[in-house]
This record gives structure tokens, C-alpha cells and sequence, in this order.
């Protein structure tokens, strides 16, 4: 975002601004989203627009970054439980096909993820959410696993993380009974890699 809002009327104007946003992907895509359109939909100038995202992409960007923030919870959430490396590979399984199914429940989810995969600095974003997630992942694994390789865990915490998000793009770019056998198979390779550890 250009200027991030401080007030609580400018929050409520980035919040609008967002819902509309999605509203209108979830409409057409994003490859169709454009600015003055977003604007007046917003009830607002595209200058008053243009003051907290410079561009679609910013917007996206925002987008994205709230679905991470999101995604992160919920991570954060499920692992927190884990005692036991079955306790892990219950909860990372029931932590996939949670995702799994909002990936088929919110088309507009898909559609930013495209989205950020045709744009280099929103790809870069996605590394770096890959790396907070396998950061949460890689903890609990050093609390289960104290005496094995930190490093060893933290490339393996992030590989499993970033291969996740491949595996939801492809899943649901199939048929469907394609794409829940793709699913299935990720989470057994990851969790026998996790547990190998």
C-alpha cells in the first residue's frame, strides 16, 4: 500500500475498497479488475483510490497478504496442539484439507493466486509466506525433534510449506477427482518427510 491507513475511517475506506475488489474478481478475475472501475464502485475519486494503492497490483498485493495473514492463523492454530509427531501429521493433514476446501469454496482465492504468480514482486511475497509458515512448522518440529539438524528441518519445514501451495494451484486447475488424489498424495509424501526427521 502506498499509505497505510491510520484512522478509523481511512481503515474502513481500505476495507471497502477491498471487499469491492474482491467482489469484482470474484466477478470477472483480476486480469479484468481496473482501477477506475474499482473506484467507482468504492463511491470514491480515483485520486482518493489512488492514495493507498498505486496500482492493481498493489491491490492484489493487499489482498494476498490478507489471505496469508489468515492462513497463518490458522497454521499457528492447528499446530499449536502438537504434541507427538502422529499428533503433527494428524493435525497437518486436517491443516491441508482445510485449505484444500477453501481453495474450491472461494474461487476468488484461486484467481489471486494466479494472480500472483504472473506478478515478480508478489511471487517473492509468496517465498517469504512459504518461509513464515515453515518457520511455525520448523518449531514445532525442533520441539518434537530437539536433538535433529535445525537446518535440516527448517529447509524441509519450508519445502513441505512452499510445495503446499503448488500442490493447491495444480489440484484445483484439475478435475476435480484429479485434483483431491493430487491432494492426498501431497500430504503422504509430506508427512513422511516431516516425520523422517
Amino acid at each position: 500500500m502506498r499509505r497505510a491507513p491510520t484512522q478509523k475511517r481511512s481503515r474502513e475506506r481500505v476495507d471497502a475498497i477491498l471487499a469491492n475488489a474482491t467482489e469484482m474478481i470474484a466477478e470477472t478475475g483480476s486480469d479484468a479488475l481496473r482501477m477506475s472501475e474499482l473506484a467507482q464502485r468504492t463511491g470514491i475519486s480515483i485520486g482518493s483510490l489512488y492514495q493507498y494503492f498505486p496500482d492493481k497490483s498493489a491491490v492484489v498485493h493487499a489482498l494476498a497478504e490478507r489471505c496469508n495473514e489468515d492462513s497463518r492463523a490458522c497454521i499457528a492454530e492447528g499446530l499449536a496442539a502438537v504434541e507427538s509427531m502422529d499428533d503433527l501429521g494428524t493435525a497437518f493433514a486436517s491443516l491441508i484439507d482445510t485449505y484444500y476446501a477453501i481453495f474450491l469454496a472461494e474461487p476468488v482465492i484461486r484467481d489471486i493466486w494466479s494472480a500472483v504468480q504472473a506478478d515478480g514482486a508478489l511471487r517473492a511475497m509468496e517465498v517469504e509466506e512459504s518461509r513464515r509458515n515453515g518457520a511455525l512448522l520448523a518449531a514445532r518440529l525442533t520441539a518434537l525433534r530437539p536433538h535433529a539438524d535445525p537446518q535440516k528441518i527448517e529447509a524441509t519445514a519450508l519445502l513441505v510449506m512452499h510445495l503446499g501451495e503448488a500442490t493447491m494451484r495444480l489440484a484445483v486447475s484439475v478435475a476435480r477427482a484429479e485434483g483431491d488424489l493430487l491432494v492426498e498424495a501431497y500430504k503422504r509424501m509430506a508427512i513422511r518427510e516431516l516425520t523422517a526427521l
